[in-house]
């Protein structure tokens, strides 16, 4: 098969056409350069033009302010949920407080009790993670170290609309599965880190955005590899960065910059397509029920169950035969998961829309 399906897949996921289109031309050589991208040295002038002008992208679309440092690392969201609290908690004394919305906030605070004190700011495990908190039921210590949050838990369909108020202590964040969707308020953070394979680029590389204080409570006697400051200090090139990944985060910002008008108007893509499909949803009379509540569902990451498991597999297969691909829900939730990044094109969105709506007209009964 050589024609494109609409890949709907959690991540790795769709990435944009234009972007996919200039790496295949620059994968047997780069222009004037006479080597594949795959080839060059993380060394060259030719490299150091793409990771400043990637940072460069970066800063200017999330107007990222004086005082943050942006790195480029490896090991994706895992190794964050580690890195954080060894930088950021270890030796401190004081507890980390952690807002946890789903699975992906579980697996963060596993890594994060491993360095030392984890307290709930808040958790949805009664309502089995369908809503966020309400601002009157955050219960933070105003000595945390710092907040962490999730903002877009992709299993469970739930999208922080905005930041959660924490005060003045230090906002951390696990945005790898929103990241680069809608406008972010930089400022408010004191780290903000994503793995690229939603929205950013290929699997293989990981964004930190890091405020320069942060790097002042960083222990001593840290591996150099986990050491954010390390990292800063030499320019995310301490080790052979993921220089293909790097180079396709720039692809795909310029992309963002040029092609789609900015972050204002990729939300306002999103926010369309993810209306198109909870439309789809409360208009089927409960024949399709949305795991998230309605003022708390992703734009992301569309979440639903249908009647029965075996009506499920029965979506799954018709809509593959559709060129409808990669639909199935995390297999600790089952169901359906429409994965709506900004790269899925409208008409993919559109596409699966009428299809919801013809497949409910055909078993609704």
């Amino acid at each position: 098969m050589t024609e494109r399906v609409y890949n709907f897949s959690p991540g790795p996921a769709v990435l944009p056409e234009p972007a996919l289109a200039e790496a295949q031309r620059d994968l047997m050589a780069l222009p004037g350069v006479g080597r594949s991208v795959l080839e060059i040295s993380h060394r060259s002038a030719t490299f150091k033009k793409m990771l400043d002008r990637a940072i460069d992208d970066l800063r200017s679309l999330l107007a990222i302010p004086a005082g943050y440092h942006v790195l480029f690392l490896q090991g994706g969201s895992r190794l964050q949920f580690s890195m954080v609290p060894m930088n950021l908690l270890r030796g401190t004394g004081r507890p980390a407080d952690y807002i946890l919305t789903g699975s992906w906030g579980n697996k963060a605070i596993a890594e994060a009790r491993l360095e030392g004190d984890v307290r709930l700011a808040w958790d949805g495990k009664a309502s089995h993670y369908d809503r966020l908190p309400q601002p009157s039921e955050l219960d933070v210590d105003p000595r945390a170290a710092y907040v962490h949050f999730t903002s877009n838990e992709t299993i469970q369909g739930v999208q922080f609309p905005r930041e959660p108020e924490v005060g003045t202590v230090p906002l951390v964040c696990d945005a790898s599965s929103d990241f680069l969707s809608r406008p972010v308020a930089i400022d408010r953070y004191g780290l903000l880190y994503a793995c690229a394979q939603k929205n950013a680029g290929p699997a293989g590389v990981t964004v930190v955005i890091v405020r320069e204080d942060m790097l002042a409570a960083v222990p001593e006697r840290l591996p150099g590899m986990l050491d954010y400051r390390v990292h800063a200090q030499h320019g995310s090139l301490y080790n052979t960065p993921p220089v293909f990944g790097i180079y396709f985060v720039g692809l795909v910002t310029k992309w963002l910059r040029h092609e789609v008008g900015g972050l204002e108007a990729m939300a306002a893509r999103n926010g369309r397509k993810a209306g198109w499909l909870y439309g789809a949803i409360d208009q089927s009379h409960g024949f399709y029920r949305g795991h998230a509540r309605p003022e708390c569902r992703s734009v992301m990451n569309v979440t639903f169950r249908l009647p029965s498991e075996s009506l499920e597999k029965e979506f799954l297969r018709q809509a593959e035969a559709e060129g409808l691909v990669a639909l199935g829900g995390h297999r600790s939730v089952g169901g359906i998961r429409a994965s709506i990044y900004n790269a899925m094109p409208e008409a993919g969105v559109e596409a699966l829309r009428d299809f919801m709506h013809a497949f409910h007209r055909q078993h609704a009964g």
